[in-house]
């Protein structure tokens, strides 16, 4: 189990190296731990489409749950409250790592973080009980209309 931990571990440091991630993944997964078929496409679909949702989410700041959770819910068949709940889960560390990096460049305002940090803290709260209350449709078509929105407010 630990080994598997730090194999794992080792394939998120190399996460800047696509190349090298995708060719350690291949290696150490598929050919050690014999994944096939259907489970072993889902899995690559996912570690490729994974390092484009870091991506995006390392080089615009956010944005990465977005588009993991059609990911994770139209790619790869999962139902729509595991996709948001998972994404929110997949891009914590980057946006960790992110934030370090951001913040040792002084492209951050500490007093502003603090004050949308509490704000941003109260509702991931209540939308963490919402998501367990509203049925998958209404999350789906909500969620949908937020990427709508945004992407109309982005271009106008």
């Amino acid at each position: 189990m630990a080994n598997s931990f730090f194999n794992y571990f080792n394939y998120f440091t190399h996460f800047a190296y696509p190349k090298l991630f995708c060719a350690k993944i291949a290696n150490t997964i598929f050919v050690k731990e014999k994944i096939k078929g259907k489970k072993a496409k889902s899995f690559l679909f996912g570690a490729i489409g994974g390092s484009g949702v870091g991506f995006i989410n390392g080089f615009f700041g956010g944005g990465g749950g977005m588009l993991a959770v059609p990911l994770l819910n139209k790619g790869l068949k999962e139902e729509v409250k595991v996709s948001h709940a998972t994404a929110i889960l997949v891009i914590l560390p980057i946006t960790i790592v992110s934030s370090i990096f951001y913040g040792l460049n002084g492209h951050f305002n500490l007093q502003q973080t603090l004050f949308v940090g509490g704000g941003v803290l109260v509702g991931g709260i209540i939308g963490a009980l919402l998501l367990k209350k509203l049925p998958a449709k209404i999350v789906g078509f909500v969620f949908a209309i937020l990427m709508i929105t945004a992407g109309v407010r982005m271009v106008v």
